[in-house]
């Protein structure tokens, strides 16, 4: 049963992996459990864990006589193949009765809506990677009724956004972190074929890497290593900050040790409710120490952590803590082979409609140089990105108004940041009130900028969206959005379908390299914080940017002028050898992804794509000519099969 303090609800949330775990949490001194079903849920990593159809029943069955509450994480981007399943479930979970379902995909608001499912409350995951008030007023138009806040939301963001909404709010309090902003990291999916948006992450987060900047090299262990989030001597804050559920992360932690942590804040709770002037923050807080699985951080709670975030204690043995086994090891980019390129072409085949015709070039640009580089080129559309990456500053205002005296029929849309919170808003409020008339339209890579802006601007929606099917581009499409980019995870089986019952104009990311993580942490702190023990220049960089060095490879990391950093893959994306079977009608847009270019890099490959989209019959030819001046060409995910 919910708990009270001073009318303000207090949920503590716990997780279970097994069905023995979930009898055992049942009894725990807790409000709620969240596990997962056989499918479709954020823990599809290892074998044994999450419930059958019928374990989830007996749960519902054992929770609801315990008066506890049972949320089902249906929590994993769905690729096309999985649309009529998740349907058939989630028809299955209204009927089972459980409490409400925690959902990651916008497919699944739109399947929920089209069947009218009512029967639980939808609660947005942290993976959905809500963090303004824009984004939760468009859910709460959805029938979301509480959001899982991101990792990155300090508890005074928390409590002015509830205070805005008036939704409930649920914060991670103890467990497991992710570095990466929330789903804004494809690492692994790029490089290894499995996705942390779908539950399969093989946490290049937690290799070792060493760091390169400035020409010298930094021994830094395990920089991207989080350590845990403990918020247990914090509980009185966040009730504060108006959070109503207290969420333990753990579903594949070994019982004993989730059931005594739950337990453990359970009582804590429990004591700060009976008499909170004789609360002691710091009674059982040597237990859980000592019995830490990584060493612990308030992550962003109160302020932006630093270095004090990274773990040191065990990254070294790279080990699931209950089974021994590795994450995984540094691994190399896939590189271009024949063979593969032979079987995207089969991929795309099998559902091509062969009616693409005028495919036009969009470029993605960092700076004024390579904006009139593109005007001068006639490509169809440029983006400039808000999130400048040194060193590199937003242009100014003469600079842009230069470029739209002389742009022709050239298209210039503004790419407003990945991530906006309020400040961010207020910026491009007052910029775009100023200077908006001079856009053809916006680049958006969150609802909250769809919300805000879509009746204003044209819209379309970036990569980072992370549309896999065709009922999120419905969602996308009825809040007004006219275009949408492509997830850059999506498989080449799962690619073509996808381009097959598309309804929307597509752009389609066909070279450059990737953004695969995406920061509030800042890896440059680095380089002042430890000392460099030998000289080494960055292989295919300027040795400004700092890189991250593994025996596989060399990352850019590139940093912006909010602070956030931006890793990129070291190869680069080309499709060029596989151009020609993109003939699908919904795909439009052709994307260079050009920010980390010099303009004698980006000259060569905006010619290129052009003489390809103006004869792909050539596009193999071509692709024979292209050199890469990085580690060479990668077809991304489409290297990969479901």
């Amino acid at each position: 049963m919910t708990k009270f303090f001073n009318g303000k609800p207090i949920e503590l949330l716990a997780p279970a992996g097994t069905m023995d775990t979930f009898r055992q949490m049942v009894k725990a001194n807790c409000d709620a459990i969240y596990l997962g079903g056989k499918s479709l849920n954020m823990r599809m990593m290892r074998k044994g864990f999450n419930l059958s159809d019928e374990e989830i029943l007996e749960a519902v069955y054992l929770a609801h006589n315990n008066d506890k509450k049972i949320y089902i994480t249906v929590n994993n981007m769905l690729n096309e193949y999985e649309i009529d399943e998740a349907t058939e479930y989630l028809h299955f979970l209204s009927n089972a009765k459980i409490d409400g379902i925690i959902v990651q995909d916008f497919a699944v608001l739109q399947i929920c809506r089209e069947h009218n499912l009512k029967n639980f409350e939808i609660h947005s995951s942290v993976m959905m990677n809500v963090h303004n008030i824009e984004f939760v007023k468009k859910l709460k138009e959805f029938g979301v009724t509480r959001v899982v806040l991101s990792r990155e939301m300090d508890l005074k963001s928390v409590k002015y956004l509830q205070s805005q909404t008036g939704i409930e709010t649920e914060y991670f309090v103890h467990g497991d972190m992710c570095i990466v902003n929330g789903a804004n990291c494809y690492y692994s999916s790029i490089v290894l074929g499995n996705s942390s948006n779908r539950g399969r992450c093989f946490k290049p987060c937690r290799w070792a890497y060493k760091l390169k900047k400035d020409g010298s090299l930094y021994s830094t262990e395990y920089p991207l290593a989080a350590k845990d989030m403990y918020m247990y001597e914090n509980i009185p804050e966040l009730i504060e900050a108006n959070v109503t559920s207290f969420k333990v992360e753990g579903r594949m932690r070994e019982t004993d040790f989730i059931i005594n942590l739950v337990n453990t804040y359970g009582d804590a709770i429990d004591r700060y409710i009976d008499n909170p002037l004789n609360y002691d923050r710091k009674k059982q807080a040597t237990e859980l120490f000592e019995h830490r699985k990584r060493d612990f951080t308030t992550a962003y709670a109160f302020s932006k952590p630093g270095l004090d975030f990274i773990n040191t204690r065990y990254e070294g043995t790279g080990k699931f803590y209950s089974t021994g086994k590795v994450f995984s090891s540094p691994t190399e980019e896939p590189e271009i082979a024949n063979s593969t390129i032979d079987d995207v072409r089969e991929e795309l085949d099998k559902f091509s409609d062969h009616k693409a015709s005028n495919q036009r070039l969009s470029v993605k640009v960092n700076n004024y140089e390579q904006a009139k580089l593109c005007i001068e080129l006639g490509v169809d559309r440029i983006y400039l990105a808000c999130e400048v990456l040194a060193p590199n500053t937003f242009m100014t205002s003469e600079q842009l108004e230069h470029l739209v005296s002389i742009k022709n029929n050239i298209q210039i849309y503004l790419d407003l940041p990945q991530m906006m919170n309020e400040l961010h808003f207020d910026v491009m409020d007052q910029y775009l009130e100023k200077y908006g008339h001079l856009f053809d339209g916006l680049l958006v890579s969150n609802l909250g900028s769809i919300k805000k802006y879509a009746g204003k601007y044209p819209v379309i929606t970036n990569f980072s969206s992370n549309i896999y099917n065709h009922k999120a581009l419905e969602f996308y499409e009825n809040q007004g959005v006219k275009e949408a980019t492509a997830s850059i995870e999506i498989k080449r089986n799962e690619l073509s379908k996808f381009l097959s019952m598309a309804k929307i104009p597509l752009e389609l990311i066909v070279h450059g390299p990737l953004k695969v993580m995406y920061l509030d942490h800042n890896l440059y702190d680095n380089a002042s914080a430890f000392e460099a023990f030998e000289k080494s220049d960055n292989k295919y960089v300027d040795n400004s940017i700092l890189v991250l060095v593994t025996d596989k490879g060399e990352n850019p990391v590139y940093i912006d002028q909010y602070g956030r950093n931006h890793l990129f893959t070291s190869k680069e994306l080309c499709l060029m050898p596989v151009l020609d079977a993109l003939d699908y009608e919904c795909i439009k847009r052709l994307r260079i992804e050009g920010q980390t270019y010099t303009i004698e890099e980006l000259r060569s490959i905006i010619d290129i794509y052009k003489k390809a989209i103006k004869d792909k019959s050539q596009c193999r030819v071509l692709f024979n000519e292209m050199k890469s001046k990085r580690a060479g060409f990668t077809l991304g995910a489409l290297n990969f099969t479901i």
